[in-house]
């Protein structure tokens, strides 16, 4: 059990006039709540000085041979940590000369502890604290020594009556909690520490912490938990606060390691297991996520939030039927939460169950009608159209807004992208370019997108991955061959490709993993921080042993997606196609397939699409066009590089002969042909993507040339498309990447 930062005497000394030097009067000071012991007024006491121990040094000037009771006292305590046998020496030599004193007797217990004498200083404490129980120091000293002697039942009893004296100490909660945690009293254990971090919420250091990292100072926030915790090392919501000032440094190891310590100490540290949670979900860390996500649902004090974050986690997990059930509980509790209604629409679309989704997303929209995403959730089921009901009441939702646009500017752009399609839908390409033009400008306002840097990172790919350098990089790599990768841009048509591949036999379809991203992005890091000069000599150092053990951290990590024994799964993040060169090295016996569509339709089609996360590049017509050309650049540098290494897939070419081109894609990935790849749309697997109304039905061609319908506003894309419109579906003949 920690040390009490509590303190230990509270006694006011004064000399009497005239006193003789080796002559002291002690006299109460009236102390305060924290003040541990009162004398009785003016009692005098008379006590000569033991010799110190070789090496423990009186302060200077002090007389050599008396020493007045509260110098004593303090000497004493000085001793306590570095020498608690002269401590013990001494305090007893005090309590001689005043027996029965209470501080003197404290210290000799306290010196009793230190020495590893636990039960021995319990004897006493117990015998002190029946005349001072009201005296915190006591208490607390008592606590401690119970604590070390293993009589757990006094240390809960002194730290319960503790907390009653005191409840505004948190220290004395948190050893309360890990009293009770001993004892097998978990629910009182978890209040416990609940009541500790409420005490906590009026600290000085803490508040003046926080306003800190609230302000954006987060050095001088840094400088005062850090102080704080030199004094008090295990102290739960120091911890969680300074994992939090990492975490918004971008520190996200140093953050999860902090937080996960708060909760290691406060197991009932409900704020901080949350915050846990979120942070393990940034990670990708799905498994830990739920399993403190499920901890936090069992905790004593009810919170409708932590049943939503233990649905978020299980969405993550891709078991929607369970976070379905969440929604729907919470839902019968309390039918009036929008957001939960949406959050119910999403499961349900996901499931494939578009009538369900649609009455979700409507209740949400009918309880709260500016909620600017339920009605895009409603519109971005592709198979709904909107009426001019639905057109209305988003029109009067954005009028209300308008005074606090700024504050609701994700309610704003999601009506803008939900009126686009609504106007789109009743053939208003005039109208419905006009509110995608806005929702797209202010998305693009809030998101963070360097077209001239990103062209760059794709050239140094490019121009790393050639076919003499894959050469000289020679074998290596997790000799898995159960990945195969869907790869290029969002509405090329890759959720159609992987959902003709989940109806194989031997495919299973997981979801959009960012376990490769995050893998390349670790690795880019030790550019950005100066390890390497540049991306070649990165990629360049990793040795077989390096790209063996990428590879196999990311079959680690994906496991989790994997629901069935198929031997084969895909990963379907499109933004894959940036890393395919890495792929190639990690994993060599994977299967790559890039999903092409015309760069018009392809990117028009990305550009009126809201997406939930990511995509950065795809709110801005000349964004998109360049990431496009981007792309072909350098998946024709792959090509080359490694002739026949990734398959593609032609969006057009699929469309118009189906049975021909499932037939090249399984041969590609040596599969035998199965028919229910034809009958993809009966697979009734959780489907995630904007995508996931389409594949439900039969292939349809009516979407292959929509963008003509917003040519005429379409010149910027055009324009940073280039030559690729005209060579396509081939690159062009001057496919570089960055090339303008």
């Amino acid at each position: 059990m920690d040390e009490a930062p509590l303190p230990l005497t509270g006694l006011a000394v004064e000399r009497e006039s005239g006193a003789r030097p080796d002559r002291l009067a002690v006299v109460s000071n009236a102390p305060n709540a924290l003040s541990p012991l009162r004398l009785r007024q003016d009692k005098e006491v008379f006590m000569p000085i033991p010799p110190a121990r070789p090496g423990v040094m009186i302060r200077p000037g002090r007389p050599p041979e008396t020493l007045s009771l509260q110098a004593a006292q303090a000497e004493i305590a000085a001793l306590l940590d570095t020498d608690p046998e002269a401590a013990l020496a001494r305090a007893e030599m005090l309590l001689r000369q005043a027996p029965a004193l209470p501080p003197a007797e404290l210290l000799a217990c306290q010196a009793l502890r230190r020495l590893g004498r636990p039960k021995a200083a319990l004897a006493r404490l117990s015998v002190l604290a029946r005349e001072h129980s009201r005296v915190p120091a006591v208490m607390w000293e008592l606590a401690q020594a119970a604590n070390e002697a293993g009589d757990n039942r006094q240390a809960i009893a002194a730290l319960e009556t503790l907390t009653r004296q005191q409840p505004a100490v948190a220290d004395g909660w948190f050893l309360l909690a890990r009293a009770l945690r001993k004892a097998g009293r978990a629910d009182d254990a978890w209040r416990a520490d609940l009541s500790g971090v409420h005490a906590s919420s009026h600290d000085p250091d803490l508040l003046r912490a926080a306003a800190a990292m609230n302000d954006g100072r987060l050095d001088e926030g840094k400088a005062i938990v850090t102080a704080r915790l030199q004094r008090r090392p295990d102290d739960p919501p120091a911890l969680r606060l300074l994992g939090e000032i990492h975490w918004r440094r971008g520190e996200m190891t140093e953050a999860l390691a902090l937080v996960e310590r708060a909760v290691g100490v406060a197991p009932g540290f409900d704020l901080a297991r949350d915050f846990l949670v979120r942070l393990l979900l940034q990670t990708n860390r799905l498994p830990e996520a739920l399993e403190h996500a499920e901890t936090l649902a069992r905790s004593p004090v009810a919170n409708r939030g932590h049943d939503l974050l233990r649905a978020s986690v299980l969405v993550r997990l891709g078991h929607q039927e369970q976070a379905g059930e969440i929604y729907q509980r919470l839902l019968e509790q309390h039918p009036d939460q929008p957001q939960v209604w949406q959050n119910l629409g999403h499961v349900l679309k996901t499931l494939g169950r578009q009538a369900d989704a649609i009455h979700a997303y409507r209740e949400a929209v009918t309880r709260q009608p500016t909620m600017g995403e339920a009605w895009w959730s409603l519109a971005n089921l592709k198979t709904v159209k909107l009426d001019l009901g639905d057109v209305a009441a988003m029109e009067a939702a954005l009028a209300s807004l308008e005074h606090d646009a700024d504050l609701r500017r994700e309610d704003v752009f999601h009506l803008h992208f939900s009126l686009g399609k609504a106007l789109e839908d009743a053939k208003d390409y005039d109208a419905s370019f006009r509110h995608y033009d806005q929702g797209n400008r202010l998305r693009r306002t809030i998101v963070q997108h360097d077209a001239d840097a990103f062209s760059a990172e794709v050239a140094a790919t490019a121009q790393t991955f050639g076919a003499a350098f894959i050469a000289a990089m020679g074998p290596g790599g997790c000799p898995a061959t159960d990945p195969i990768f869907v790869v290029g841009l969002p509405r090329s048509g890759s959720t159609l490709v992987e959902q003709i591949l989940a109806s194989h036999s031997q495919v299973e379809g997981t979801m959009e993993l960012p376990e490769m991203m995050m893998i390349a992005g670790r690795l880019q890091s030790r550019v950005d921080q100066g390890e390497f000069p540049d991306f070649r000599a990165m990629i360049a150092s990793l040795t077989p042993a390096d790209r063996q053990r990428l590879g196999d951290e990311y079959m680690e990590r994906t496991r989790v997606h994997r629901q069935t024994d198929r031997p084969l799964f895909i990963d379907k993040m499109p933004n894959n196609w940036q890393h395919v060169g890495l792929i190639r090295l990690i994993l060599p016996n994977a299967k790559v397939v890039d999903a092409r569509r015309h760069p018009l339709g392809c990117c028009f089609s990305g550009w009126k699409q809201h997406f939930a996360r990511g995509q950065a590049f795809s709110y801005d017509l000349a964004d998109i066009g360049r990431y496009y050309r981007d792309y072909v650049a350098l998946m024709a540098a792959y090509d080359e590089a490694a002739p026949g290494a990734v398959h593609r897939v032609i969006y057009e070419r699929m469309v118009a002969n189906t049975p021909e081109e499932v037939a090249r894609l399984l041969d590609a990935l040596g599969l035998p042909f199965e028919e229910a790849c034809l009958e993809f749309y009966n697979n009734d697997r959780a489907v995630r993507t904007a995508s996931s109304e389409q594949v439900r039905r039969p292939i349809f061609t009516d979407a292959v040339e929509h963008w003509k319908h917003y040519e005429p506003w379409l010149g910027p894309l055009v324009e940073a498309l280039g030559p690729v419109v005209d060579a396509y579906p081939d690159p062009p003949a001057c496919a570089t990447s960055g090339q303008r």
